[in-house]
């Protein structure tokens, strides 16, 4: 299972990323595509600090 937290995508990018990492994890490790769960929970920039209590994203210091 694969849970991830991103900025908002387009439905397209997030199905080819779906499709990208199912292929990969069975090309590469041998895991079925039918055991591969993956959640993506959807925020802002706003809800982003990497560091020093700063909104990177809001303060200019991140595009």
């Amino acid at each position: 299972m694969f849970s991830l937290t991103s900025s908002p995508r387009k439905v397209e990018d997030k199905q080819q990323f779906y499709q990208l990492l199912v292929h990969d994890l069975h090309q590469q490790l041998g895991i079925a595509p039918a055991d591969v769960m993956i959640n993506i929970t959807t925020n802002s920039y706003e809800d982003w600090s990497f560091g020093d209590g700063q909104a990177q994203f809001l303060n200019g210091d991140l595009a």
